[in-house]
């Protein structure tokens, strides 16, 4: 029998799914009676055995999968016409951008991005801003579902990796990565793969330290014993745990995963099969296997070179517009200069920013605030804000706290605050929005927070962003 991973292919016994992993050597993933082959070797639910040659630098030997399929409906409208990692971020950046960099930056450099909702426009940004990355042997894939193993769409994040497990098996790689594109933070998951192999672990979870009143309800907490392997799991509770090693603070699961490849592909293919499981890694796929294998908890280590550790989840327009607005400080906590990690994007090509009218009655002015190329502010007062690009704010607007994605054109006279405004806007001219909320909430999306969204009529065309 050969060594090493090869490619994948289906096999089909009375209607049960084999996997047969093929190439370099054979290893199939038994689901029915069928006979066994004589070249081949089964791997159980319980336990797996891989072939290997060598064993090549860590992050060579590992893969990404990350998930940008979710509806997004807590950032609605913003996500009305995109996928929620599309959403721009910083004026010139999308959401998925920051997770992306991590892997490049890492060396992290197989990674299958897995789709589902409204992806056309990160499809594009993907396609454009990322292909030119990769080298021989390296891919940044965007996977829709594809239905192989089953009729349905994603019904969580653990059925989304399973339907995926043929690209998964196509790779050779002892090691996945699970992750999502919906957070902002940096992070090298090299430390992570190494405490992982040094720890012998099956699975190593990444986890935040934040306080019991922020994980109430909202994040999975773990607990572990004294070696930081994990013992408990709970899925936001209400009243969690503490840490073993701070009294004052709980291990919250960043959502990021990392799985020995030979537990991976079983524990997923026992998931779908179980009628009651809701196919998510936390919920389900988790504290199903602790007692069962080794796994362990990585605390978050921050490249982003602060005294505080920087994390966010911006699921909800509240957390999304706080998490843009920490960008216009004069010294931001999530730095996007830091040409030790940088963070990578796609730009369309754009002329300078312009600044015109040196004229007392409407001078062009921008004050600590982001402005992208293309942009002209043309007479016009921005504070606090962040533009995207091809912005025109025009002679007599004021625009402060707030984000203008890219296309957007200001009339003049308009007076904007603490608001979001998409792509491809038009605001007439003496436009007033923030200023009277219960206007506002006649015309525009507004937030618990008092953050105001406007967003263009409906359309049949996909305009680019």
């Amino acid at each position: 029998m050969g060594t090493g991973w090869g490619g994948c292919d289906p096999v089909r016994d009375a209607g049960r799914l084999l996997i047969q992993w093929r190439g370099h050597g054979a290893i199939f993933v038994r689901r029915g009676g069928a006979p066994r082959p004589a070249c081949c070797t089964w791997i159980t639910h319980t336990a797996c055995r891989i072939w290997r040659q060598g064993t090549p630098a860590l992050m060579k030997d590992a893969i990404a999968v990350l998930m940008a399929g979710g509806q997004g409906e807590r950032l609605w409208p913003l996500t009305r016409d995109r996928a929620k990692p599309a959403v721009p971020f910083g004026g010139i950046y999308r959401i998925i951008d920051v997770t992306l960099s991590n892997c490049i930056n890492s060396d992290l450099r197989r990674i299958f991005v897995l789709t589902q909702y409204k992806a056309l426009s990160l499809n594009r940004h993907v396609r454009d801003g990322w292909s030119s990355l990769v080298g021989l042997g390296e891919f940044i894939e965007v996977i829709p579902p594809q239905m192989r193993v089953s009729t349905n769409w994603y019904l969580g994040t653990a059925d989304a990796v399973y339907q995926n497990i043929y690209s998964i098996g196509s790779e050779r790689s002892s090691y996945v990565f699970i992750l999502s594109g919906d957070h902002i933070y940096r992070m090298n998951y090299e430390k992570m793969l190494q405490q992982h192999v040094d720890a012998g672990a099956d699975l190593t979870v990444g986890t935040l330290e934040v306080t019991p009143e922020a994980a109430a309800g909202q994040f999975g907490v773990i607990e572990t014993d004294e070696h930081g392997r994990i013992v408990g799991f709970e899925e936001k509770p209400d009243s969690p745990k503490r840490s073993r090693f701070n009294a004052s603070k709980c291990n919250a699961s960043m959502g990021v995963y990392l799985f020995n490849t030979q537990l991976l592909i079983p524990v997923l293919i026992a998931d779908a099969e179980n009628p009651s499981s809701t196919h998510d890694f936390g919920k389900d796929i988790l504290p199903r296997i602790i007692s069962k294998y080794r796994v362990f908890a990585f605390n978050f280590l921050d490249e982003n070179k602060k005294e505080a550790l920087y994390w966010r989840d911006v699921g909800t327009i509240d957390a999304y517009y706080e998490a843009n607005m920490d960008l216009t400080a004069v010294t931001p906590v999530f730095n996007l200069y830091d040409r030790a990690w940088p963070l990578r994007t796609h730009q369309p090509q754009h002329p300078p920013a312009k600044f015109v009218f040196a004229d007392e009655n409407r001078m062009g002015a921008a004050m600590d605030s982001i402005v992208s190329p293309g942009s002209i502010i043309s007479g016009g007062r921005v504070k606090n804000s962040v533009l995207g690009c091809d912005v025109r704010v025009n002679s007599f607007c004021e625009v402060e706290d707030s984000l203008i994605f890219n296309h957007v054109n200001i009339g003049r006279h308009c007076r904007i605050r603490r608001a979001i405004i998409d792509r491809h806007v038009n605001l007439p001219e003496h436009t007033e929005i923030g200023y009277d909320a219960e206007a506002d909430r006649q015309r525009f999306h507004v937030t618990p927070g008092g953050v105001v969204v406007v967003v263009r009529d409906e359309s049949m065309l996909e305009e680019p962003e």
